[in-house]
């Protein structure tokens, strides 16, 4: 197996399923849209599409079904980057390497444009080639992920915190990277597992490997954000700590942050491989990939 040749056909294949959802779900003569589209198709690596889709495969699932889902998960990632690099929450100028979206059309329009998205995230997986049974399950696990028990109460938290920063420790700190980051890609692998009609069993074992990657995702978000350059991120360094905001690194430095996640990153496989074998390969991969990214 070719990973990089892998990876690239996954991320082909969810382009592919965006544009048909874009095209089916966004409107031609909207501004809104323009500017959804602009931040939509942005250099993005796709993780969270990536990850659908391979667990998908994975377990011998449908892969048209898990495309339709991976647009919606990625629809969906892409509302939330708009809404945090608004002025009112991050207010971060760049995003992919170039401007961010309320710098190209404003911050009404970008506004909009997020929400326009996150609306039609759950267009996409609610009209998706499932079962009905399964598409329930894929919009209620994905609405649970992003609402007020997901991504939104990580994003209350993150905001608290940065004000309350002498509060925060590491419990307080997993929280909310749980919620804010690793509940989004547990959700995307998940729904790779709806499409392909898991199990419980199976279904627990894939929920534990992307909880630990989304944990080591954010970890790493951190690590970079004090070692990488602009133009590697493709956005703002060093914001974390203009911002006052409590890190991995503000509490353990970087080293000790890359071996957390490197600890977090080896278990994670273990238990995958525990469970699927061989047929977890790429997966574990991918979570080593995550791990040592440079971007």
């Amino acid at each position: 197996m070719n990973y990089e040749e892998r990876y690239r056909q996954y991320v082909a294949d969810a382009e592919a399923a965006l544009k048909r959802q874009a095209y089916r779900c966004l409107r031609k003569d909207s501004a809104v849209s323009d500017a959804a589209r602009y931040s939509l198709f942005g250099k993005g690596k796709r993780v969270r599409a990536v990850l659908c889709l391979a667990v998908c495969e994975m377990l011998n699932g449908s892969p048209e079904l898990a495309e339709c889902y991976a647009a919606g998960v990625e629809m969906l990632h892409c509302y939330s980057l708009i809404h945090d690099d608004l002025p009112c929450m991050d207010d971060d100028d760049l995003r992919r390497g170039r401007p961010s979206c309320h710098k190209a059309y404003g911050e009404a329009t970008a506004l909009l444009a997020g929400d326009a998205l996150l609306t039609a995230a759950f267009e996409a997986l609610s009209a998706a080639r499932g079962t009905a049974r399964q598409n329930v399950q894929a919009v209620q696990m994905l609405s649970r992920a992003a609402g007020a028990n997901g991504m939104v109460w990580g994003q209350e938290q993150d905001l608290y915190y940065e004000a309350h920063a002498a509060l925060v420790g590491e419990e307080q700190l997993k929280a909310i990277h749980r919620s804010k980051t690793g509940e989004l890609i547990r959700a995307a692998a998940l729904l790779g597992a709806i499409a392909a009609n898991a199990d419980g069993r199976q279904c627990e074992a894939v929920g534990e490997y992307a909880e630990a990657v989304g944990m080591v995702f954010q970890i790493m978000d951190d690590v970079l954000d004090v070692t990488a350059t602009e133009q590697e991120l493709g956005k703002p360094i060093g914001s974390d700590a203009e911002n006052g905001k409590t890190t991995f690194v503000t509490l353990y430095g970087a080293e000790r942050s890359r071996q957390i996640a490197q600890e977090l990153t080896q278990d994670a496989c273990a238990k995958l491989q525990k469970t699927f074998g061989g047929q977890s390969l790429f997966l574990c991969m991918l979570a080593d990939r995550l791990l040592h990214r440079s971007q």
